[in-house]
């Protein structure tokens, strides 16, 4: 596919307020950003903050400040899914009342030996919708997509994953539901983001194309692992992002990247590298995988 150019390209970056940014954060930051830039597209920012008991205080304002402290700069207000529930709320009750989607009353007990793959347990209990997740009807198909560093993808929805969760059972809408609707209502057409997040695009797919809307293109980048294997990240002691570090870990994150800035912009400020970046992005150099030495060291 030829690349797209401004105003037809729309990206974000969408970070989980459950903790502060880290490496792992900046990489997919920077590369969504550049990815946008530099083709002169525009990159929005949305909080994905569907989870309050998962909310670390103070994380929004952190992320922000990070974000600036990098030189980031994004296009109009950002979006925090906590006041997107109306319209989260109105699909699945269209989902719910055309019999595409269903109430499911069971518990993580009664789920553990199928090993996440729902067996259809409530598919067909007629279970009112109150005090029960509420579960999307998938079909025995699969779902494909060709991703611009992880190459095609496959999954079938029916034997891998199962009718998936659209709304919790303490009410809180699921991931999948409000990331499909927000990236529609946003106009996305490119997401840039973790590979950790590639086995759920298949279920957003099939959302895309119950719902009638567009499928933007999909670039996952490699996870950043630690020798044993954890992916770095807030669980695995991988330290907040410092203001006073912003210029080497940019440049640390380009090469992880595959990008090659120059010796001279170890000296230059975030905004300065972030425009090399912008001038120089080439997305086919981005590995497919990654372990934490080979971050550091390129």
């Amino acid at each position: 596919m030829t690349s797209l150019t401004s105003p037809d390209y729309i990206g974000r970056f969408a970070p989980t307020p459950s903790g502060h940014l880290h490496f792992g954060s900046l990489v997919a930051a920077l590369a969504s950003y550049l990815d946008a830039r530099s083709v002169g597209g525009r990159w929005l920012l949305r909080m994905e903050d569907l989870d309050p008991p998962r909310e670390e205080p103070g994380a929004q304002a952190a992320i922000l400040k990070a974000l600036e402290s990098y030189g980031f700069e994004w296009d109009g207000t950002m979006i925090r899914q906590s006041e997107r529930h109306a319209a989260y709320a109105q699909v699945l009750d269209q989902l719910f009342n055309h019999g595409l989607a269903y109430a499911c009353t069971c518990s993580r007990k009664q789920l553990e030996p199928y090993h996440g793959i729902y067996p259809g347990l409530c598919r067909n209990a007629g279970h009112p919708g109150e005090d029960a997740a509420i579960r999307l009807r998938v079909p025995e198909l699969e779902y494909h997509f060709n991703d611009r560093v992880q190459g095609q993808y496959r999954q079938h929805l029916g034997r891998e994953v199962g009718d998936f969760v659209i709304r919790r059972r303490d009410g809180l809408y699921a991931y999948q539901l409000a990331v499909v609707l927000d990236d529609a209502w946003q106009g996305i057409t490119d997401i840039v983001r973790g590979a950790d997040l590639l086995d759920s695009t298949p279920r957003q797919l099939y959302l895309q194309e119950l719902l009638g809307l567009r499928q933007p293109r999909y670039l996952h980048l490699p996870l950043i692992t630690q020798p044993d294997g954890n992916k770095l990240g807030k669980s695995y002691r991988s330290p907040p992002l410092r203001a006073d570090q912003a210029t080497p870990l940019l440049l640390r994150a380009l090469r992880a990247l595959g990008q090659t800035p120059p010796a001279d912009l170890d000296d230059a400020t975030p905004a300065e590298v972030l425009k090399w970046g912008s001038a120089h992005w080439d997305a086919t150099l981005i590995p497919r995988t990654l372990t934490l030495p080979e971050a550091l060291l390129r």
